[in-house]
């Protein structure tokens, strides 16, 4: 699973050993252990530890900020805190119990204290999801649960020879993919770079020189690392992706290049078990807006409903509940906020329960469903009900955009739509307004077009909308303060970053970062100045002078120094 290989007769024996050790901590059923380990093997043996010992994990990452770090432990309410040699200090003020890992337990300590029985309907693990609140909320997921995604025929089935990349986040439910999936057909964990880096390096050469022959891979990095190789993924012959909207031209990349496996489409909130729908990618046409989500995993069920609950027709608009053995138990601590998302299901009975998602979704004519954006994402524009997923489509289906992203900026009567645009060549924003008026009615139309070299995504590979709005508010800012470049250098550097950064009108006050840049483009920014004005600039001093009018400065007197 790491550098070296932990065998499944390893990892059996280790977590038995493990599960006694918490025990012996005084570990009962029903509890919940809480782990911050480092990726590799030692985190499979703790999680299969703890569940053998009767308890549920709560994995907490740690490339979290220590403030969400701490907040995520308390909120578990672990009886115990796992955590790496060293680290105990960290986390004297929570006033918990800590285990600092070492070894994982004597190979007899599982026989010291037999392990207890475990049932399908016992707490499993602990997840964690953004609330509106602010404060995440705390997931229960059962065994049954974990199982149902884990061996479900609807998805390509895994073998023993399969190696399966572990590139996610601890805390993140691809990572049921990357454990439970894995464990479940004999196959192999690989663990590699996390995504961020595996992404700012060489994605192909590092999946063919691991082997790696399956993953699930956020959908906002599918969409960036295919634009850059369309083959980056050819080596796989599972690739699932899930967490945000697949664009259509990344499908269409993907499978016109040297790609040959299953690629399929997975929806569904960490409250349904990673996936409770899905869909095998195998063409998209030109035209297409969006990619479909398919059909319910085998065992799950789908209703579309209105706002009575009451079934919605085929092709028309509905809240997306979600049914079956993937509906997770609650959120701990938070019964009414429970009983308002998980609601007894009318079409099963047996006390089973659907679970409102919040999505909106359409079923196809041929019975895939279409995803439409979260219900609560809709606002009013002039007095008109506007969906933004919709607005994003429309523009997709232009030839020239790759990607795009639509967010609402302003208050009230000031409150208007913003387009960030990922374009393929040079697709001018007016140009794509011009298109937007010819399809959509007016209140629909983005009152702004912004381009950008990507759409932000976060740490679990989701749309990063808290950067979407900032960028659309710097966009809108810059169009107010506009400073006019004032000489040659300035207007080169402008230019070098509208073609960099995607952008118009580049202004001698505006900072490089606050633009969408990055250390990778900032790179390639530096390289450009080098070569094109025969000049010498070292990474710092891109790194460290954002502002256009400074960074011009900055070279003036290193050119006038050359002169001397």
């Amino acid at each position: 699973m790491t550098a070296g290989v932990t065998t499944y007769a390893e990892l059996d024996a280790r977590a038995a050993a493990f599960a006694g050790v918490l025990r012996r901590r005084g570990v009962a059923p029903g509890d919940r252990v809480a782990f911050h380990l480092d990726r590799g093997a030692e985190v499979f043996v703790v999680m299969l530890g703890i569940l053998r010992a009767g308890a549920a994990y709560a994995a907490v990452d740690t490339q979290y900020p220590d403030a969400r770090r701490d907040m995520m432990i308390r909120r578990s309410e672990p009886a115990l805190l796992v955590t790496e040699p060293g680290w105990g200090g960290r986390f004297t003020g929570l006033g918990i119990d800590v285990l600092e890992l070492t070894e994982p337990g004597p190979p007899g300590a599982a026989a010291e204290h037999p392990l207890p029985p475990v049932s399908p309907a016992q707490p499993a693990c602990v997840m964690f999801t953004s609330g509106s609140s602010g404060q995440p909320k705390a997931i229960v997921l059962e065994h049954r649960n974990l199982v149902h995604f884990a061996v479900n025929p609807t998805l390509p089935a895994l073998t023993a020879d399969d190696r399966v990349g572990h590139v996610s986040s601890l805390s993140f439910d691809a990572f049921h993919f990357e454990t439970w999936c894995t464990l479940a057909a004999g196959a192999q964990v690989v663990v590699l770079p996390r995504m961020p880096d595996l992404i700012g390096g060489d994605v192909q050469n590092v999946l063919r020189r691991r082997r790696v022959t399956a993953m699930l891979v956020p959908t906002m990095a599918v969409n960036h690392v295919v634009r850059e190789d369309r083959d980056a993924f050819a080596s796989l012959r599972i690739l699932h992706t899930g967490g945000d909207v697949v664009q259509p031209a990344t499908c269409r990349e993907l499978l016109g290049g040297a790609f040959a496996g299953s690629f399929t489409n997975l929806y569904g909130p960490t409250e349904v078990s990673t996936a409770c729908t899905a869909h095998r990618i195998t063409d998209v046409a030109a035209d297409a807006g969006t990619v479909p989500i398919g059909r319910p995993l085998a065992g799950g069920t789908i209703h579309l409903l209105g706002p009575g609950l009451d079934e919605v027709a085929d092709g028309e608009v509905g809240e997306l509940y979600a049914g079956g053995p993937g509906v997770a138990w609650g959120y701990l601590g938070q019964p009414a906020l429970t009983a308002g998302r998980f609601l007894p299901d009318p079409w099963a009975g047996d006390g089973r329960r659907m679970y409102a998602t919040g999505d909106l979704a359409r079923r196809r004519p041929d019975g895939a469903l279409e995803f439409l954006g979260r219900a609560d994402d809709q606002v009013k524009i002039r007095g008109y009900r506007v969906e933004p997923r919709e607005v994003e489509q429309v523009l997709c289906r232009h030839p020239e955009v790759r990607d795009a992203a639509v967010v609402v900026v302003g208050e009230d009567d000031n409150r208007h739509l913003v387009a960030l645009v990922v374009p393929y060549d040079g697709l001018a924003p007016k140009q794509l307004r011009a298109y937007a008026t010819e399809v959509l009615p007016d209140y629909m139309v983005p009152s702004s077009v912004l381009r950008v070299p990507q759409i932000p995504a976060n740490g679990h590979g989701k749309r990063d909308l808290d950067e979407l709005r900032r960028l659309a508010r710097e966009h809108l800012r810059r169009a107010e303060d506009w400073v006019r470049p004032r000489d040659d250098i300035e207007l080169y550097i402008a230019d070098l970053w509208e073609e960099l950064l995607a952008v118009e009108r580049v202004g001698a006050t505006d900072d490089f970062f606050a633009l969408g840049g990055n250390s990778l483009l900032a790179f390639r920014l530096l390289r450009r100045i080098v070569k094109e004005l025969d000049v010498r600039l070292e990474p710092f001093d891109v790194l460290s002078t954002s502002e256009l009018s400074a960074l011009a400065a900055l070279i003036r007197s290193r050119k006038e120094l050359l002169t001397i």
